[in-house]
């Protein structure tokens, strides 16, 4: 009987840049790992849906169009005499493809509720080097870029920088699934303007316009989009629901769900004993688990958690007041007092219900820069070189402080 032999060289349709191809056969065994499907399963942007509903593309969709920005910068960078071989290049693919395969279930919200003082970019890394033990060794130097190790400082800049593959890719594909416009970048030209030199990734001089609109792009998609009111209360929502999820299962109090989220629940997970158990157990993690979970929670006994989960499902979200300064204690206070009238809870547990928080947008780090070639050997700062006086404003951080509670009970 003839062995069956699978076509590996897949094209794949993408909604932004059209046809993507997948290079070889050992970027197509990865994309197929169980690993790297869980993406699928894990929305980019959290429930920026219950703002933007068109916003429900996935980590996987952001994957593939990092590995398809990565394929046009190699080519750009080599047609302009840039060395690169076809080791580093397939370094390159297989770093930015799997930059984000850490993220867990609705992105950050987990990273500040079950599982504590780990972050995606460390799970990121278990999950390369457990890979690279299955790939025999073949994901060592993507591995040597992705942490930054790497000699050739222009590659881990394309990974991880203020002009880095990945956000080319995010600001171009959450504008076209919000519909928010302000974020819609020219990753093609922001790409061919790029270039090497002294071993930096430069930008040349004709592109610093585009570099201007991108970090412009940038601060407005944070305000729009990222830390837009709802959104936030909404995922600050859901890490009090996880919180109290947490803090019942130590008490062992009985919490349906699936196995994969029970283990987070019933065990205190850290950086210190995030094991191999662990990490297999969190890649099977997922958007559904937790989702699922919530809705069964809506009619649990524990008023907490039960209000909460309904809440969410039911789109019923706190009020939230975004500010300049910080929150006074009286403000705290008075939505305390309300709520302790209405809700049979302790005091100590009103937290759940009325928190505060602050969150900053810095759209440029000049401690960073990117870098605008101007001369064979002249290369300066875009908030030096530009002449749009915004930019130098826009490398202040800027904070603003907000207070949540339940509009009524």
């Amino acid at each position: 009987m003839k062995a069956f032999k699978t076509n590996k060289l897949k094209i794949l349709n993408d909604p932004i840049y059209g046809f993507i191809t997948i290079p070889n056969s050992l970027i197509f065994d990865i994309m197929e790992h169980p690993y790297f499907q869980r993406l699928r399963r894990v929305t980019q942007m959290g429930f920026s849906n219950l703002v933007y509903p068109g916003a429900n593309h996935t980590r996987f969709h952001h994957a593939l169009g990092c590995m398809y920005l990565m394929q046009k910068a190699v080519r750009v960078l080599r047609f302009k005499g840039i060395e690169i071989s076809d080791e580093e290049a397939n370094a390159l693919y297989i770093a930015i493809l799997l930059h984000d395969i850490g993220h867990g279930a609705f992105s950050h919200a987990l990273e500040h509720s079950i599982v504590s003082g780990i972050s995606h970019e460390e799970i990121s890394l278990k999950f390369m080097k457990k890979l690279n033990e299955e790939f025999r060794g073949k994901l060592s130097l993507a591995i040597e870029i992705f942490e930054g190790k790497h000699p050739r400082k222009f590659f881990c800049q394309l990974i991880s920088s203020q002009l880095d593959i990945d956000r080319l890719d995010y600001l171009k594909r959450d504008s076209f699934y919000t519909g928010v416009t302000e974020g819609n970048i020219s990753s093609d030209r922001l790409i061919a303007m790029m270039n090497v030199a002294h071993d930096e990734l430069v930008i040349e001089k004709k592109g610093i316009y585009s570099v201007e609109k991108f970090i412009i792009a940038r601060r407005l998609m944070y305000w729009q989009v990222y830390l837009h009111k709802t959104g936030l209360v909404a995922e600050n929502m859901l890490v009090k629901i996880l919180q109290r999820a947490k803090e019942l299962a130590q008490h062992k109090v009985e919490l349906p769900a699936t196995k994969t989220l029970q283990y987070f629940l019933y065990n205190q997970i850290s950086e210190e004993n995030f094991t191999d158990e662990t990490l297999e157990v969190f890649s099977k993690l997922d958007d559904y688990d937790v989702l699922s979970a919530i809705k069964e929670w809506t009619s649990h006994s524990d008023v907490i958690l039960s209000e909460l989960a309904k809440m969410i499902i039911n789109r019923n979200l706190f009020k939230i007041q975004l500010q300049d300064r910080p929150i006074l204690a009286s403000d705290i206070k008075e939505q305390e007092a309300k709520l302790l009238s209405k809700l049979p809870i302790k005091p100590n547990q009103v937290s759940y219900f009325v928190f505060v928080g602050k969150v900053q947008n810095q759209a440029y780090n000049s401690k960073n820069p990117i870098k605008i070639q101007l001369g064979e050997n002249e290369m300066v700062d875009i908030a030096s070189a530009s002449d749009q006086l915004n930019l130098q404003a826009l490398t202040k951080p800027v904070e603003k402080y907000y207070l949540c509670y339940p509009k009524k009970m």
